[in-house]
C-alpha cells in the first residue's frame, strides 16, 4: 500500500528525548516499511527513517529556539499532504484535528489516530461538528467521553521486540519515568518510596508549561533522602533504567489514553504499579504484570507484594500484546477496510 504517515513537528521521528506520539509513529512507519509498503513520512527534517521523508521544517520545533509560531509549520505540512493526496491509498494523520475540514473534501481515504485525552469540555462542541471524520483510538477507555465518534478501531501502541532486553533479576529501586506535571503525580511516587523505605529514581522531563509547578510543588520534595532525580533521559538509557528497577510506579491522576512507559517497563520484565485510571486496566494484568491500585495505602501494599510476581510473565505479556508487528497488523486491517469502502469514481 502507498501510505502517508503525518506526524507532529514538535519532536523528531523518533524523538531525541520525550515524545510518545512521535515514537509510536516511528515504530509504525519502520514496521510498515519492513513489510514492503510504500511509506511517505511527513515529519521534522531531523527525523531518521527508512521511509520517504518530507518536511516543512529543518528540525523539531521544540529544539528550535527561533520558532515562535509552531502551528504555521503544521498548516504548511497539511497543505503539502493534500497536494500529494492522489498518490496515496490512504493518509494516516497523528496531529489531532487541524486537517479535519480538508479530510471531508479529499478523495483519498484519511484516518486520524487521536493520541490525547478527549474529556475536555470544549471538545464536545468541536467533535459534534466533525463526528463523521474517521478516527482511531489508542485504548478503548479513551473513547468514553465521545463514544459516538466515527471510530474505525483501537490500535494499542507497540514497541520493536528487541528494543528492550529482559532483566530477570529485580533491582532495588522504584522507578518513575515520563513527565513532571500535575496529572502524572510524581508526588505520589515520592510518598510511596518514603513509606516503603526504598529509593525512587525519577527520570522525567519538565515542560516549559510545568516549570512553575515543578519549582513550587515538586522541587522541595526532591530533597527527600529516598529520591534521586535524574532528569530527562533518551531511548538508550531507558533499558537499564527500567530493567534494573524493582517496579515502575505509574501514579497517574488523569484519563491516560495509553501510557507507553507501561509497556516499556513490561518489555524489560519490570512490573508496574499503577492507579486505576484511563487505559491502565487494559494494559496491566492485575496480580500478573503488576498491580492496579486505588490509593497510596494500596500502592504501599503492592510494592511489598511485587517480589512475588514473575518477571517472565511481564515480558511474555509484552511479546504477545504490545509489539510493533501487532500494532502494524491492527493498523493495516483498518487501512484495508477503509480503502475497500472508497467509492469508485466512474469516468464521464
Amino acid at each position: 500500500m502507498r501510505i502517508a504517515q503525518v506526524s507532529p513537528l514538535y519532536e523528531s521521528v523518533p524523538p531525541k528525548y520525550y515524545g510518545g506520539t512521535e515514537r509510536a509513529v516511528s515504530y509504525l512507519v519502520e514496521e510498515l516499511v519492513k513489510g514492503g509498503h510504500d511509506i511517505t513520512l511527513f515529519a521534522s527534517g531531523d527525523s531518521i527513517t527508512h521511509a520517504r521523508l518530507i518536511s516543512p521544517c529543518k528540525r523539531s520545533l521544540r529544539l528550535d529556539d527561533n520558532c515562535k509560531d509552531r502551528m504555521c509549520y503544521h498548516v504548511l505540512m497539511v497543505q503539502e499532504v493534500f497536494e500529494m493526496s492522489s498518490y496515496f491509498d490512504i493518509i494516516h494523520f497523528n496531529i489531532d484535528y487541524i486537517q479535519f475540514p480538508l479530510v471531508r473534501i479529499c478523495n483519498t481515504p484519511a484516518v486520524t489516530t487521536l493520541h490525547g485525552r478527549l474529556d475536555l469540555k470544549e471538545y464536545l462542541l468541536f467533535y459534534q461538528n466533525f463526528k463523521d471524520i474517521p478516527v482511531i483510538s489508542i485504548s478503548n477507555n479513551q473513547r468514553k467521553p465521545l463514544p459516538w465518534l466515527n471510530w474505525q478501531g483501537t490500535a494499542y501502541h507497540g514497541l520493536p521486540k528487541d528494543l528492550y532486553s529482559f532483566h530477570k533479576k529485580p533491582g532495588e529501586y522504584l522507578a518513575f519515568l515520563g513527565r513532571i506535571c500535575p496529572e502524572k503525580r510524581v508526588d505520589r511516587a515520592i510518598e510511596i518510596a518514603e513509606k516503603v523505605g526504598m529509593k525512587l529514581k525519577i527520570a522525567a522531563k519538565v515542560d516549559e508549561a510545568d516549570k512553575e509547578y515543578f519549582e513550587d510543588k515538586i522541587k522541595p520534595l526532591l530533597r527527600n533522602p529516598y529520591v534521586e532525580f535524574i532528569g530527562e533521559i533518551g531511548e538508550k538509557e531507558k533499558n537499564e533504567f527500567l530493567g534494573n528497577a524493582y517496579a515502575l510506579i505509574f501514579p497517574i491522576d488523569w484519563p491516560e489514553p495509553f501510557g507507553l512507559v507501561m509497556i516499556e517497563s513490561l518489555a524489560c520484565g519490570t512490573p508496574v504499579i499503577a492507579w486505576r485510571c484511563g487505559s491502565v486496566p487494559e494494559v496491566i494484568q492485575n496480580g500478573v504484570t503488576g498491580f492496579i491500585v486505588e490509593n497510596i495505602k494500596d500502592a504501599v501494599k503492592a510494592v511489598k507484594k511485587t517480589s512475588g510476581l514473575n518477571r517472565e510473565d511481564c515480558r511474555k505479556a509484552f511479546e504477545e500484546r504490545f509489539t510493533t508487528s501487532r500494532m502494524a497488523r491492527d493498523y493495516l486491517k483498518i487501512y484495508r477496510k477503509m480503502v475497500a469502502r472508497k467509492p469508485v469514481l466512474k469516468a464521464v
